[in-house]
Protein backbone atom coordinates (compact mmCIF):
# COMPACT_ATOMS: atom_id res chain seq x y z
CA UNK A 1 0.00 0.00 0.00
CA UNK A 2 2.79 2.21 0.73
CA UNK A 3 4.87 1.65 -2.47
CA UNK A 4 1.38 2.48 -4.24
CA UNK A 5 1.11 5.67 -2.93
CA UNK A 6 4.94 6.82 -3.12
CA UNK A 7 4.08 5.49 -7.22
CA UNK A 8 0.83 7.78 -7.19
CA UNK A 9 3.42 10.77 -5.63
CA UNK A 10 5.87 10.15 -8.21
CA UNK A 11 3.52 10.43 -11.13
CA UNK A 12 1.98 13.88 -9.57
CA UNK A 13 5.60 15.04 -9.16
CA UNK A 14 6.33 14.37 -12.99
CA UNK A 15 3.54 15.97 -13.61
CA UNK A 16 4.44 19.29 -12.17
CA UNK A 17 7.85 19.14 -13.33
CA UNK A 18 9.46 18.25 -10.76
CA UNK A 19 11.59 15.58 -12.03
CA UNK A 20 12.75 17.56 -14.70
CA UNK A 21 13.91 20.50 -12.03
CA UNK A 22 15.89 18.06 -10.05
CA UNK A 23 16.89 16.40 -13.52
CA UNK A 24 18.61 19.96 -14.53
CA UNK A 25 19.87 21.29 -11.20
CA UNK A 26 23.17 22.01 -10.25
CA UNK A 27 23.12 19.96 -7.69
CA UNK A 28 22.33 16.94 -10.07
CA UNK A 29 24.97 17.95 -12.55
CA UNK A 30 27.30 17.27 -9.39
CA UNK A 31 25.85 13.64 -8.40
CA UNK A 32 27.05 10.63 -10.86
CA UNK A 33 24.22 7.95 -11.52
CA UNK A 34 25.82 4.59 -11.20
CA UNK A 35 23.17 1.93 -12.62
CA UNK A 36 23.95 -1.70 -11.76
CA UNK A 37 22.48 -4.46 -13.35
CA UNK A 38 23.32 -8.02 -12.91
CA UNK A 39 21.98 -10.64 -15.59
CA UNK A 40 19.55 -10.64 -18.51
CA UNK A 41 17.33 -13.81 -19.41
CA UNK A 42 17.60 -16.15 -21.44
CA UNK A 43 14.52 -18.03 -20.30
CA UNK A 44 12.80 -17.50 -16.94
CA UNK A 45 16.04 -16.74 -14.99
CA UNK A 46 13.78 -13.45 -14.00
CA UNK A 47 11.18 -15.99 -12.51
CA UNK A 48 13.61 -17.37 -10.60
CA UNK A 49 15.30 -14.53 -8.96
CA UNK A 50 13.76 -10.96 -10.18
CA UNK A 51 16.16 -8.94 -7.33
CA UNK A 52 19.18 -10.81 -9.82
CA UNK A 53 17.76 -11.75 -13.60
CA UNK A 54 15.52 -8.93 -15.68
CA UNK A 55 14.04 -9.69 -19.02
CA UNK A 56 15.62 -8.04 -22.30
CA UNK A 57 12.21 -5.94 -23.09
CA UNK A 58 13.09 -4.49 -19.45
CA UNK A 59 16.53 -3.42 -19.87
CA UNK A 60 15.37 -1.98 -23.00
CA UNK A 61 13.09 0.46 -21.75
CA UNK A 62 15.24 1.32 -19.38
CA UNK A 63 17.91 2.48 -22.07
CA UNK A 64 15.00 3.64 -24.00
CA UNK A 65 14.30 6.35 -21.07
CA UNK A 66 18.22 6.97 -21.24
CA UNK A 67 18.31 7.89 -24.68
CA UNK A 68 14.47 10.13 -24.80
CA UNK A 69 15.35 12.20 -22.09
CA UNK A 70 18.64 12.90 -23.00
CA UNK A 71 20.72 11.81 -19.97
CA UNK A 72 24.81 11.47 -20.20
CA UNK A 73 25.47 7.87 -20.39
CA UNK A 74 29.58 8.19 -19.42
CA UNK A 75 32.28 5.07 -19.64
CA UNK A 76 33.00 4.52 -15.82
CA UNK A 77 36.56 5.85 -15.11
CA UNK A 78 36.02 8.86 -17.41
CA UNK A 79 32.84 9.51 -15.29
CA UNK A 80 35.12 9.22 -12.13
CA UNK A 81 37.33 11.53 -13.13
CA UNK A 82 34.88 14.29 -14.22
CA UNK A 83 33.40 13.38 -10.78
CA UNK A 84 36.43 14.36 -9.08
CA UNK A 85 37.15 17.27 -10.79
CA UNK A 86 33.52 18.68 -10.57
CA UNK A 87 33.04 18.55 -14.61
CA UNK A 88 30.56 16.13 -15.20
CA UNK A 89 28.15 16.67 -17.85
CA UNK A 90 24.38 17.43 -16.87
CA UNK A 91 22.29 14.61 -15.57
CA UNK A 92 25.28 11.73 -16.01
CA UNK A 93 25.10 8.00 -15.68
CA UNK A 94 27.10 5.14 -16.01
CA UNK A 95 25.99 1.63 -16.81
CA UNK A 96 27.65 -1.47 -15.12
CA UNK A 97 27.40 -5.30 -15.04
CA UNK A 98 27.67 -7.54 -12.30
CA UNK A 99 29.62 -10.90 -12.85
CA UNK A 100 29.92 -11.35 -16.21
CA UNK A 101 27.31 -13.84 -17.14
CA UNK A 102 27.23 -15.35 -20.55
CA UNK A 103 23.50 -13.86 -20.98
CA UNK A 104 25.42 -10.38 -21.50
CA UNK A 105 26.86 -11.07 -24.53
CA UNK A 106 23.73 -12.42 -26.07
CA UNK A 107 21.11 -10.33 -24.54
CA UNK A 108 22.40 -6.94 -22.68
CA UNK A 109 25.28 -6.23 -24.88
CA UNK A 110 23.10 -6.50 -28.52
CA UNK A 111 21.13 -3.84 -26.91
CA UNK A 112 23.29 -1.55 -25.01
CA UNK A 113 25.60 -1.72 -28.78
CA UNK A 114 22.49 -0.46 -30.19
CA UNK A 115 21.84 2.43 -28.12
CA UNK A 116 25.60 3.49 -28.33
CA UNK A 117 25.92 3.31 -24.40
CA UNK A 118 29.20 2.33 -22.98
CA UNK A 119 29.22 -0.57 -20.33
CA UNK A 120 31.55 -1.69 -17.58
CA UNK A 121 31.85 -5.58 -16.69
CA UNK A 122 32.70 -6.32 -13.11
CA UNK A 123 33.88 -9.52 -14.18
CA UNK A 124 34.93 -12.56 -12.10
CA UNK A 125 37.33 -15.19 -14.06
CA UNK A 126 37.56 -19.03 -12.11
CA UNK A 127 34.30 -19.76 -14.61
CA UNK A 128 35.54 -18.20 -17.49
CA UNK A 129 38.33 -21.14 -17.71
CA UNK A 130 35.31 -23.33 -16.94
CA UNK A 131 32.52 -23.80 -19.38
CA UNK A 132 30.00 -25.00 -16.47
CA UNK A 133 27.39 -23.22 -14.74
CA UNK A 134 28.43 -21.73 -11.14
CA UNK A 135 27.62 -24.24 -8.64
CA UNK A 136 25.60 -22.27 -6.17
CA UNK A 137 23.14 -20.62 -8.65
CA UNK A 138 22.75 -23.73 -10.75
CA UNK A 139 21.48 -25.28 -7.79
CA UNK A 140 19.67 -22.83 -6.67
CA UNK A 141 18.10 -22.60 -10.23
CA UNK A 142 17.36 -25.92 -10.50
CA UNK A 143 15.62 -26.89 -6.89
CA UNK A 144 13.40 -23.91 -7.79
CA UNK A 145 12.12 -25.80 -11.34
CA UNK A 146 11.55 -28.80 -9.10
CA UNK A 147 9.33 -25.69 -6.36
CA UNK A 148 6.41 -27.18 -4.17
CA UNK A 149 8.04 -30.60 -3.92
CA UNK A 150 9.33 -32.64 -1.34
CA UNK A 151 11.47 -35.81 -2.59
CA UNK A 152 12.73 -38.15 -0.56
CA UNK A 153 16.07 -38.84 -2.85
CA UNK A 154 18.57 -36.59 -1.04
CA UNK A 155 20.45 -39.36 0.52
CA UNK A 156 23.31 -39.92 -2.20
CA UNK A 157 23.98 -36.29 -1.91
CA UNK A 158 24.41 -35.73 2.27
CA UNK A 159 20.84 -34.44 2.34
CA UNK A 160 17.89 -36.37 4.14
CA UNK A 161 15.25 -34.68 2.39
CA UNK A 162 14.71 -32.31 -0.64
CA UNK A 163 12.01 -29.72 0.45
CA UNK A 164 11.67 -27.73 -2.39
CA UNK A 165 8.22 -26.11 -1.05
CA UNK A 166 9.28 -22.66 -0.08
CA UNK A 167 11.96 -20.60 -0.97
CA UNK A 168 13.49 -20.63 2.39
CA UNK A 169 13.28 -24.43 2.74
CA UNK A 170 15.19 -24.59 -1.02
CA UNK A 171 17.37 -21.93 0.37
CA UNK A 172 18.90 -24.57 3.16
CA UNK A 173 19.19 -27.32 1.27
CA UNK A 174 21.30 -25.03 -1.70
CA UNK A 175 23.25 -23.76 1.37
CA UNK A 176 23.99 -27.49 2.53
CA UNK A 177 24.52 -28.46 -0.82
CA UNK A 178 27.40 -25.55 -1.28
CA UNK A 179 29.03 -25.83 2.77
CA UNK A 180 29.40 -29.85 1.84
CA UNK A 181 31.33 -28.66 -1.48
CA UNK A 182 33.48 -26.58 0.68
CA UNK A 183 33.84 -29.30 3.80
CA UNK A 184 35.11 -31.42 1.21
CA UNK A 185 37.39 -28.94 -0.88
CA UNK A 186 36.00 -29.72 -4.29
CA UNK A 187 36.95 -28.37 -7.55
CA UNK A 188 34.76 -27.28 -10.61
CA UNK A 189 34.78 -30.34 -11.93
CA UNK A 190 33.40 -32.18 -8.97
CA UNK A 191 30.92 -29.36 -7.88
CA UNK A 192 30.15 -29.61 -11.63
CA UNK A 193 29.34 -33.75 -11.20
CA UNK A 194 27.41 -32.97 -7.98
CA UNK A 195 25.12 -30.37 -9.74
CA UNK A 196 24.66 -33.08 -12.47
CA UNK A 197 23.83 -35.64 -9.63
CA UNK A 198 20.98 -33.11 -8.41
CA UNK A 199 19.63 -32.98 -11.56
CA UNK A 200 19.00 -36.45 -12.23
CA UNK A 201 17.37 -36.68 -8.56
CA UNK A 202 15.22 -33.22 -9.98
CA UNK A 203 14.54 -35.70 -13.08
CA UNK A 204 16.21 -32.03 -14.84
CA UNK A 205 18.37 -32.48 -18.44
CA UNK A 206 21.36 -31.15 -17.19
CA UNK A 207 23.17 -31.41 -20.34
CA UNK A 208 20.72 -29.48 -22.40
CA UNK A 209 20.69 -26.55 -19.16
CA UNK A 210 24.59 -26.85 -20.47
CA UNK A 211 23.97 -26.52 -23.98
CA UNK A 212 21.80 -23.18 -23.05
CA UNK A 213 24.74 -21.74 -20.97
CA UNK A 214 22.30 -20.78 -18.59
CA UNK A 215 24.00 -19.01 -15.09
CA UNK A 216 27.26 -19.30 -17.08
CA UNK A 217 30.44 -17.04 -17.13
CA UNK A 218 31.42 -15.82 -21.01
CA UNK A 219 34.53 -17.83 -21.53
CA UNK A 220 37.93 -16.11 -22.72
CA UNK A 221 37.04 -15.86 -25.96
CA UNK A 222 33.97 -14.05 -25.40
CA UNK A 223 35.17 -11.33 -23.39
CA UNK A 224 38.26 -11.29 -25.78
CA UNK A 225 35.53 -10.19 -28.52
CA UNK A 226 33.66 -7.83 -26.24
CA UNK A 227 37.13 -6.25 -25.28
CA UNK A 228 38.14 -5.60 -28.62
CA UNK A 229 34.61 -4.04 -29.19
CA UNK A 230 35.03 -1.19 -26.39
CA UNK A 231 33.12 -3.07 -23.69
CA UNK A 232 35.49 -2.05 -20.39
CA UNK A 233 35.98 -4.89 -18.17
CA UNK A 234 37.23 -4.22 -14.74
CA UNK A 235 37.94 -6.02 -11.16
CA UNK A 236 35.39 -8.77 -9.77
CA UNK A 237 37.71 -10.89 -7.59
CA UNK A 238 38.75 -14.28 -9.07
CA UNK A 239 36.16 -16.90 -7.35
CA UNK A 240 33.48 -14.31 -6.50
CA UNK A 241 34.72 -13.89 -2.63
CA UNK A 242 36.27 -11.48 -0.40
CA UNK A 243 38.27 -13.49 2.50
CA UNK A 244 38.89 -11.47 5.56
CA UNK A 245 42.24 -12.51 5.45
CA UNK A 246 44.21 -10.45 4.04
CA UNK A 247 46.86 -12.65 1.96
CA UNK A 248 43.67 -14.81 0.31
CA UNK A 249 41.95 -11.15 -0.38
CA UNK A 250 45.13 -9.39 -2.09
CA UNK A 251 45.26 -13.02 -4.34
CA UNK A 252 41.65 -12.98 -5.47
CA UNK A 253 42.39 -9.41 -7.00
CA UNK A 254 45.63 -10.06 -8.35
CA UNK A 255 44.32 -13.53 -9.85
CA UNK A 256 41.66 -11.36 -11.22
CA UNK A 257 43.66 -8.53 -12.85
CA UNK A 258 46.23 -11.15 -13.96
CA UNK A 259 43.78 -13.28 -16.25
CA UNK A 260 41.50 -10.13 -17.40
CA UNK A 261 45.11 -8.76 -18.82
CA UNK A 262 45.59 -11.59 -20.43
CA UNK A 263 42.04 -11.73 -21.77
CA UNK A 264 41.40 -8.31 -22.96
CA UNK A 265 45.22 -6.84 -22.81
CA UNK A 266 44.19 -3.90 -20.13
CA UNK A 267 45.28 -3.82 -16.83
CA UNK A 268 42.16 -3.50 -14.28
CA UNK A 269 42.03 -0.78 -11.99
CA UNK A 270 38.17 -0.62 -10.59
CA UNK A 271 36.43 -2.73 -8.38
CA UNK A 272 32.85 -4.35 -7.60
CA UNK A 273 32.16 -5.98 -3.96
CA UNK A 274 30.78 -9.50 -4.75
CA UNK A 275 27.26 -9.16 -3.89
CA UNK A 276 27.82 -5.67 -2.49
CA UNK A 277 29.66 -7.06 1.13
CA UNK A 278 32.41 -4.95 2.10
CA UNK A 279 34.42 -4.43 5.25
CA UNK A 280 36.85 -1.33 6.02
CA UNK A 281 39.94 -3.18 6.07
CA UNK A 282 39.20 -3.91 2.32
CA UNK A 283 39.65 -0.44 1.58
CA UNK A 284 43.16 -0.31 2.51
CA UNK A 285 43.95 -3.77 0.87
CA UNK A 286 42.30 -2.56 -2.45
CA UNK A 287 44.10 1.15 -1.98
CA UNK A 288 47.52 -1.07 -1.56
CA UNK A 289 46.51 -3.45 -5.10
CA UNK A 290 46.54 -0.04 -6.89
CA UNK A 291 42.78 -0.09 -7.68
CA UNK A 292 41.34 3.71 -7.66
CA UNK A 293 37.39 2.95 -7.40
CA UNK A 294 35.32 0.55 -5.83
CA UNK A 295 31.38 0.10 -5.84
CA UNK A 296 29.04 -1.20 -3.66
CA UNK A 297 25.18 -2.25 -3.94
CA UNK A 298 24.24 0.85 -1.37
CA UNK A 299 21.91 3.04 -3.21
CA UNK A 300 22.60 6.08 -3.50
CA UNK A 301 24.22 8.32 -6.47
CA UNK A 302 28.18 9.45 -6.05
CA UNK A 303 29.17 12.60 -5.01
CA UNK A 304 32.90 14.25 -4.93
CA UNK A 305 31.95 13.66 -0.95
CA UNK A 306 31.77 9.99 -1.79
CA UNK A 307 34.42 7.56 -0.70
CA UNK A 308 35.91 6.46 -3.99
CA UNK A 309 36.14 2.83 -2.42
CA UNK A 310 32.41 2.62 -1.09
CA UNK A 311 30.71 3.97 -3.80
CA UNK A 312 27.17 3.85 -4.14
CA UNK A 313 25.17 2.91 -7.08
CA UNK A 314 21.78 2.22 -8.10
CA UNK A 315 20.86 -1.17 -8.35
CA UNK A 316 18.20 -1.68 -10.68
CA UNK A 317 15.74 -4.96 -10.49
CA UNK A 318 12.87 -6.04 -12.38
CA UNK A 319 10.24 -5.25 -9.64
CA UNK A 320 11.04 -1.32 -10.08
CA UNK A 321 8.14 0.43 -11.90
CA UNK A 322 8.80 2.75 -15.20
CA UNK A 323 8.33 5.88 -12.69
CA UNK A 324 10.41 4.91 -10.13
CA UNK A 325 13.55 4.10 -12.35
CA UNK A 326 13.04 7.90 -13.99
CA UNK A 327 12.69 9.15 -10.24
CA UNK A 328 16.05 7.92 -9.42
CA UNK A 329 17.63 9.15 -12.82
CA UNK A 330 16.46 12.79 -12.19
CA UNK A 331 17.94 12.11 -8.59
CA UNK A 332 14.70 12.77 -6.69
CA UNK A 333 14.95 8.98 -5.99
CA UNK A 334 17.94 9.96 -3.82
CA UNK A 335 16.40 12.96 -2.30
CA UNK A 336 13.36 10.67 -0.69
CA UNK A 337 15.53 7.70 -0.24
CA UNK A 338 15.95 6.29 3.34
CA UNK A 339 19.84 5.44 3.63
CA UNK A 340 21.10 1.79 4.49
CA UNK A 341 24.01 -0.11 3.78
CA UNK A 342 23.77 -3.08 1.64
CA UNK A 343 24.48 -6.41 2.91
CA UNK A 344 22.27 -8.33 1.74
CA UNK A 345 23.86 -11.94 0.38
CA UNK A 346 21.11 -14.03 -0.32
CA UNK A 347 18.01 -13.19 -2.38
CA UNK A 348 15.29 -15.59 -2.43
CA UNK A 349 13.35 -16.93 -5.61
CA UNK A 350 9.51 -15.97 -5.99
CA UNK A 351 7.31 -18.93 -4.81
Amino acid sequence: MLRGIKRTALHILKGAGVFRLVRDSEWRRKQLLILCYHGVSLEDEHLWRPALYMEPRVLEQRLKVLKDEGYVVLPLGEALHCLENDDLPRASVAITFDDGTYDFYTQAYPLLKSYGFPVTVYQTTYYSDYPKPVFSLICSYMLWKRRGNVLDTGQELGLITLDLRTAASRFLVERQLVQNARRDKLNGKQTNEIAARLAKLLDIDYDELVAKRILQIMNSQEIAHLAAEGVNFELHTHRHRTPNDEALFRKEIEDNRKRLQQMTGSVAVHFCYPSGVYEEQFLTWLGEEGVLSATTCDMGLASSRSNKLRLPRVVDVSRRTPIEFESWLSGLGDLLALRRKARQKYIPAED
